[in-house]
This record gives structure tokens, sequence and C-alpha cells, in this order.
């Protein structure tokens, strides 16, 4: 009865890390007891490939078991004990998103920052027109634009067929690039993580080429960029 909880870093008390079936999936077994989430669910991975990562964030601890360094076991646990059974609430999140999203609020000047506005957006709008036929309004500023209920309708669909273990990362995407339909890109394989980050920063990079970086700021993006590459890798190999 192994569980995953945010305490003070305990000693590694286990020496064998392997894994095995379960009645929910590949189980994360230390010294041949399985691992459980903060909500004492078995740790359960749905693919190989996820399941060998999880074990080897387990392997690689030191005498010490260090949450900060297991990104991939804290989202299955998130997606086990907070996602499971609210896949409709987390859709709506996301949706929300979208109905709002950073690709449809453009600047309209100076003439540099609203070319790469367009040269990093208007790509994924329009794939999501072709693919979805879900055609979003853009302008310029910040006043709200009111989408139309049958394009976030499809995005709604989109994401519905996608089941916990894969919204965990998406939610997480959305919330960290303002953008839901960068995120569905995402998912589709159009835009691979250091483009849906360019994309979604495209306003950041230009202040940043003007003004220079600011030490605090680029600590929060780098941190916030290693939560991103986490997310994208949880995908990766769910679906390997």
């Amino acid at each position: 009865m192994i569980l995953v909880r945010n305490t003070p870093s305990p000693k590694r008390f286990y020496e064998a890390v392997r894994i095995g079936p379960g009645e929910g999936g590949l189980e994360i077994l230390l010294d041949g007891k399985p691992v459980r989430t903060p909500a004492s669910a078995v740790l359960a991975l749905p693919a190989s490939a996820l399941a060998q990562g999880v074990a080897a964030e387990w392997d690689a601890q030191g005498d010490k078991i260090e949450p900060e360094t297991m990104p991939l076991t804290k989202r299955a646990c998130t997606a086990i004990d907070q996602v499971r059974q609210r896949e409709s609430k987390i859709v709506e999140e996301i949706v929300s998103y979208a109905a709002s999203d950073l690709l449809c609020y453009r600047a309209d000047g100076p003439e540099g920052l609203a070319e790469a506005q367009c040269t990093h957006w208007d790509p994924v709008l329009a794939w999501a027109g072709a693919e979805f036929g879900a055609d979003f309004k853009t302008g310029a500023g910040i006043s709200h634009l009111a989408q139309r209920e049958a394009s976030l309708g499809k995005i709604r669909t989109a994401f519905d067929i996608y089941g916990f273990f894969e919204l965990t990362p998406l939610h997480t995407m959305t919330t960290l690039t303002g953008s839901a339909l960068l995120v569905l890109a995402h998912s589709h394989g159009r835009l691979n993580a250091d483009e849906i980050w360019a994309a979604a920063h495209v306003d950041e990079d230009w202040q940043i080429s003007r003004w220079g970086e600011d030490g605090e700021a680029t600590a929060r993006r780098t941190a916030r960029r290693a939560e991103l590459d986490a997310d994208a890798r949880f995908l990766n190999l769910l679906r390997d």
C-alpha cells in the first residue's frame, strides 16, 4: 500500500522497481507492492511506454524520494485522482479557453508584432476551420469576441474523444498557453511542443526582443516551459 503524497522528502524505502499487470492496467510495484495515489487508488497505467517512464522515475530516486523529479508520476496521479470521472467538466474548462482563445486577439501594431501573430496563428485557425468546421472570429484589441456556439461545439466534440489520461496534459497545456486551439493542433500532431510554445509567446518574445529579459520573469518562464515539456512527453508516452 504505497502512497504518493506531498510530504517532506521521505527516505527511499524500497529496492526493486518493476511493472506488473493489474486490473486497471500496468502497475508500478515497489518490492512487489503497488504504488498508490494520494487518494489511495492503485497507480495503474494504460500504456507500456508510460508505465516504463513512471517506473524509471521511481528507480532513479536516491536516498530520498524527490517528488519534483517525478513529473510523469505526478500527472498520472492527477489523471486518476482528479480527472477521472470528471472528463466532461475538464473538457468544458478547455472549451472555455477556446471561447476567448489567445489566437483571436490581435495587436493593431507595431507592424512586426502583428505580422508575427499572423505567421504563428493564422495557419492554426485555418486548420481548425478545415479539419473541424470551427470558424473563429479575430479582432484587434482586448474587447471580447463572442464566438459562434457551433464553432465551440466543434471544439468540444474534438476534445470529447479523449480519456482522462490524455485530458490531463491537454488541460494543463491549455492553461499554460492560453489557447485550446494550439493544444488541439498539438494533440493531432500538427504542431510540436516547440511550435505551440513559440506561438503562445509571440507577444512576450516580441517584448523581450525590444527590451531584454527580466530575471524573475525568465525563471517563471523556464518553469512553465518545463511543465509544458513534461505534459508533451506524458502524452507522447501514452500514445506510444
